[in-house]
């Protein structure tokens, strides 16, 4: 995706596998290929595109492109000069940066893409934010062109979490959900309770239409899947899924996106009031069952 050599900026960030860090480097596309954990994927939402960035060893951001008028926003820019190749390639407009928390391998670059695009705006949910100048909160709506934008608050992973939901007339909706909700997973509880990831995942995200494309902050996905199948061994959905992600893998190509549907019929986090993911852990009531999962799932090595 990538054509011309980038120069990666910022001793903050690392890149690639293996914890390698760029350091104002100039490095050939080549090797930024083969560290770079899947390759680049756009996606047509109809007058709407999403370009999956991947990043570091794990992680993604996403170029939101209206093609209406080709005013663009970014989701975790924690490699900034991908970004601005992305944006150049696509000839677009970089005008805003949607931070979904503040932990450095999500809003890490936002000072140096800043720094390159003086008018963007840094929006998120958190003062830690790295050049956060618009704070939002639940409801909050930004428009980018004629796309709708959706602040959705998800404290768990971190206080301020922000999950960014995003509509237009006749396309496909998505959400971006950092690390709160992963495809067959859930972040970790950092800063807060089984109850707020209960109440993000079970009755705030899962009330998005089921046709809601989910852009996730990492590529957890099999990792999540082969506890999934600890949890509930014969969900069928859940093997076909497994299987679909470990083939993608092997292609070098991302997990992502799912959809809200799908996430319902195989992320056990999603599932705490199915009989069999209450039977697994021995607990009936939902919280109950989030906080087992979750500390399940912290200790669960495949």
């Amino acid at each position: 995706m990538l054509k011309t050599t980038l120069s990666l900026c910022s001793s903050r960030l690392k890149a690639g596998l293996c914890n390698v860090y760029f350091n104002a480097k100039h490095i050939p596309i080549s090797r930024i290929r083969r560290l770079i954990h899947s390759s680049c994927v756009s996606v047509d939402h109809n007058r709407m595109k999403v370009e999956i960035l991947p990043a570091l060893k794990d992680n993604y951001m996403y170029l939101i492109i209206d093609e209406d008028t080709q005013e663009a926003a970014i989701v975790d820019p924690v490699s900034p000069d991908q970004v601005l190749a992305a944006v150049k390639e696509n000839n677009c407009k970089l005008t805003k940066i949607l931070t979904t928390h503040h932990h450095w391998d999500h809003a890490g670059g936002n000072k140096c893409l800043s720094c390159s695009v003086p008018d963007v705006q840094v929006y998120g949910g958190d003062d830690r934010i790295d050049a956060l100048t618009c704070k939002v909160g639940h409801g909050s709506v930004i428009n980018l062109g004629n796309l709708k934008i959706e602040c959705l608050h998800t404290p768990c992973h971190t206080r301020g979490h922000i999950c960014y939901y995003v509509t237009k007339d006749c396309a496909e909706p998505a959400v971006f959900t950092g690390d709160t909700l992963f495809s067959g997973g859930c972040g970790r509880f950092f800063e807060g309770t089984a109850e707020q990831m209960n109440k993000a995942l079970n009755e705030i995200l899962a009330k998005l239409p089921d046709q809601t494309k989910v852009y996730c902050g990492h590529e957890y996905t099999i990792n999540n899947l082969k506890y999934g199948r600890q949890v509930e061994p014969n969900n069928q959905a859940l093997v076909e899924k497994l299987e679909w992600a470990c083939c993608r893998r092997k292609n070098n190509l991302p997990t992502v996106p799912s959809t809200i549907g799908e996430e319902k019929l195989f992320n056990p986090f999603m599932r705490v009031c199915e009989p069999t993911v209450k039977a697994h852990t021995q607990k009936c009531d939902p919280i109950d069952v989030m906080a087992s999962l979750r500390s399940e799932k912290d200790n669960f090595k495949c």
